[in-house]
This record gives C-alpha cells, sequence and structure tokens, in this order.
C-alpha cells in the first residue's frame, strides 16, 4: 500500500516509516523538517512542505497515487500550546482540515490520526477507557480532540474512513534501536533523564513528591514506540471493516516518575543530581490506560512493556547519539 506519512520525519512518524517499508508498503514522507529530522529518514522518499500548502497535498496524493495517510504532524509540547494557542490550532487544527479537504479532493479515504491521551483531562477514574468523557484542560488536548470530532463527521458524511490512536507515553528507541527520540527542546522524562546521565544536562526534577502513590510521586503509562507502530498497522488493515476507530495505546500499567530515574541510573550505570519542587498545576497523580479495546479488536500485543527494556533502548541510542540525530 501507499501510505503517506505526514510527519514523518519525527520520533513516532520516522519510526512508522520504516515499520512500513519493513513490512513491504510504500511509505511516502511529507515533512516541512521543522520538527523532523532528515537523517532520520535517509533512503526514503520524501516530499518536503508543509500542510498548509493545499495544492501541494492534492498533487502529492495523486501523483504518488495514494491510498492511506498516517498524521504525526502536530505540535505536542502541552506547555507551549497554553503559551501560544493560536499557533496550536492553526497547525494542528486548522493544517489537518486542509489536508483532510485535499484527500476528500484526491479520493484518499483512509486515515490514521495520532491522538493523544490529552483529550480526556483529568480523568475520573482510572485506568482510563475510550468511554471516558472527554474534558482537556490545555490547548493542546482541545486541537487534539477537534481533529477526532472533524474527522467523526467527515466518516458520517461517507468521506472517510478513520482511526483516532490516543496515544499515553511512548518511549523508547524503534526500528532495532536505530530510531530514537529527539525533540527539541525535550520536554519527555525518559529523554530529559538520560540527558542527566550523560551529563548534558544539570540535574533532573521531580515535580512533586506528595501525591497520593506508593512513592509520592506522579505514575504514568509508558509505551515503547515499537509498539505503538505495530497498533497503527494493525488499525490501518482495520479500516477496511470498520469507518470510525478509536483505541487507547498504553501498556495498562504505570511507572511513577521516581521509578523512571532509578531505572535510568540502573540502566545507565551513573548517577546524577536530582531536584524535588513541588507540584506542577494541573499534573493527575495518575494517568494509565485501559487498551483492552486494542488488544480485543486489532489482535494488539505489546511486546516491551517492561519499563526496563523501554529504557535501556533509550539509553543505548542517546548515548550512542549524544547530540542526538545529525540533520
Amino acid at each position: 500500500m501507499r501510505i503517506l506519512v505526514c510527519g514523518g520525519a519525527g520520533y513516532i512518524g520516522s519510526n512508522m516509516t520504516a515499520l512500513l517499508a519493513a513490512q513491504g508498503h510504500e511509505p511516502i514522507v511529507f515533512d516541512n523538517f521543522s520538527k523532523g529530522h532528515r537523517s532520520a529518514v535517509q533512503g526514503q522518499q520524501v516530499v518536503e512542505g508543509d500542510l498548509a500548502e493545499y495544492d501541494l497535498l492534492v498533487q502529492t496524493l495523486r501523483g504518488k497515487r495514494i491510498e492511506a495517510v498516517m498524521h504525526f504532524a502536530a505540535y505536542i509540547e502541552v506547555g507551549e500550546s497554553v503559551r501560544e494557542p493560536l499557533r496550536y490550532y492553526r497547525n494542528n487544527v486548522s493544517n489537518t482540515q486542509n489536508l483532510l479537504s485535499a484527500m476528500e479532493e484526491a479520493g484518499v479515504t483512509k486515515f490514521v490520526f495520532s491522538s493523544t491521551a490529552a483529550v480526556y483531562g483529568m480523568p475520573q477514574r482510572v485506568p482510563i477507557s475510550e468511554d471516558a468523557p472527554t474534558n482537556p484542560i490545555n490547548p493542546y488536548g482541545q486541537t487534539k480532540l477537534a481533529v477526532e470530532h472533524m474527522c467523526r463527521y467527515q466518516s458520517r458524511a461517507g468521506k472517510l474512513h478513520f482511526a483516532s490512536l490516543r496515544y499515553f507515553n511512548a518511549c523508547g528507541a524503534g526500528h532495532g534501536g536505530r530510531l530514537g527520540e529527539d525533540h527539541r527542546p525535550e520536554s519527555h522524562l525518559i529523554p530529559l533523564t538520560i540527558q542527566a546521565a550523560l551529563g548534558k544536562r544539570d540535574a533532573i526534577r521531580i515535580y512533586g513528591t506528595d501525591y497520593p502513590t506508593p512513592d509520592g510521586t506522579c505514575i504514568r503509562d509508558f509505551i515503547h514506540v515499537d509498539d505503538l507502530c505495530q497498533a497503527h498497522l494493525l488499525a490501518l488493515g482495520k479500516l477496511d471493516e470498520q469507518p470510525e476507530l478509536i483505541y487507547n495505546l498504553g501498556n495498562g500499567q504505570g511507572y511513577s516518575v521516581r521509578q523512571v530515574i532509578d531505572t535510568v541510573k540502573e540502566v545507565s550505570g551513573r548517577d546524577f543530581t536530582v531536584i524535588e519542587t513541588p507540584r506542577r498545576p494541573g499534573d493527575p497523580p495518575v494517568l494509565t490506560s485501559d487498551a483492552t479495546r486494542a488488544k480485543t479488536e486489532l489482535g494488539w500485543v505489546t511486546r516491551k512493556p517492561d519499563l526496563h527494556e523501554m529504557v535501556a533502548t533509550a539509553w543505548a541510542w542517546h548515548s550512542s547519539h549524544p547530540d542526538g540525530h545529525k540533520d
């Protein structure tokens, strides 16, 4: 299948592109390289462009005879979305509307969307199922939910088959450990902690040690990027049967901030400074997924659920790429 991977030079997008190629599909990366890395997609077909460029999108979809689209080209920083909400609505909502319109004109109906657990906001109960209320508490989550609504209405108009995949905390280096996480600036816990272990950061901070959890720190659900990408592949296949799919993608178990830090110390064999600071507003004590639906309907299996293995793949990549991807 010929698949357009929007944001295919980013962390998850590049891993997805590599998996698609390995499975015999023909991925075409569409990326403006504002966040992604050229070295992460070496050897792949690439169209350099922006989702705001409607004519280029239609030309690419038609000219490359695209059969399905996977969309990873979103801004993802919660704090930045609070500071610059219009920037997030423009990129995450308006540009996605542009993409869906181009798909409609080109006659492409299959769409796999990278959504987020942030659509749930502050959960009423955990683990969180797909039937839980959606009530985002920041612009980032709101923009992702807005796209889900667009997809739903476009589907009910008979013009789209879509899968919305709500990620929890993607991590690790995928594709045999060759494609790691390199956001600039970085905001995710595991790579930040690894940077401290590598001496590229003075310390790692724990925000809140008085939560009602076993060690007092927040608990989050981490999912290895390889497992995440496998779910996308399965969801794509399921679109032949169902026009609307929504799945949580997580391990269904949580690890605390302190557990992550201790695991990085164990895997790396290095000590580093840990600073305990007060809570940040809006951080729930526990966020874990109920991913039963994806496992039941897709036959999805998480093959790397262990925190030590997830951290070990990340450490191997970061320690051999201390400056990240070479662009």
